[in-house]
């Protein structure tokens, strides 16, 4: 397995930098990554550092609590696209989906996706694990499947839990094989990583991508 096909080298810290940025961009292209994952401020620097080197430029919406209106999560996702994104990783509406308010939940990603598939581009829908028991993890995976989404990934990496191995196999028990899984959050070891991959995880989102690979 060459585990580096497997990460999307990730830096959303506040506090990051334009030289952070171009940093993680030349590490993912020296190392083969599957992409990088920044911020929607960034998305532009990260297209021009990477420039034609078959990695991909991923961003987030509605990051990290997922509440901001579905209105605010499109317009992110269209000018993330304009700037060059290749794929969006937008957070559920917990707040929604915990009042059961499944029609919102529904729209908010559907809406996005429906951006992004014109543009014949991907989204990832975070559904943040850690707040979700095993049940509410396989209903929000039902939503996905039915908004066709391209990924479900389990966390954003702020909650209190990340990615486990258990519950990527809940996922994948759940979702057909066309819609893939990017666990997420906490992963800092090459051994996290392939257990995670065992357990049915086409994507390991991670800050420690580097560390990953020794």
């Amino acid at each position: 397995m060459e585990l580096a096909k497997y990460i999307e080298h990730t830096n959303l810290k506040p506090d990051c930098t334009k030289e952070d940025i171009i940093q993680l961009c030349n590490e993912a292209i020296e190392h083969g990554f599957y992409g990088v994952c920044v911020s929607p401020y960034y998305v532009q620097l990260a297209k021009k550092t990477i420039g034609k080197k078959p990695i991909k430029l991923v961003t987030v919406a509605g990051f990290p609590l997922g509440y901001s209106t579905v209105g605010a999560k499109v317009e992110e996702a269209k000018k993330a696209l304009i700037s060059g994104a290749d794929e969006i990783d937008m957070v559920m509406n917990i707040a929604a989906f915990k009042s059961d308010d499944i029609q919102t939940v529904q729209n908010d990603i559907q809406s996005v996706v429906t951006v992004c598939h014109l543009q014949n581009k991907k989204v990832k829908v975070i559904i943040e694990t850690a707040y979700l028991t095993d049940e509410e993890i396989l209903r929000a995976c039902k939503i996905c499947i039915d908004c066709e989404v391209d990924f479900v990934k389990t966390s954003t990496g702020y909650a209190s839990k990340g990615a486990d191995p258990k519950t990527i196999k809940l996922m994948r028990g759940e979702l057909p094989a066309k819609i893939k899984i990017k666990a997420a959050g906490g992963i800092k070891t090459q051994k996290q990583a392939l257990d995670l991959i065992a357990a049915g995880a086409d994507i390991i989102g991670t800050s420690n991508g580097i560390d990953l690979l020794s």
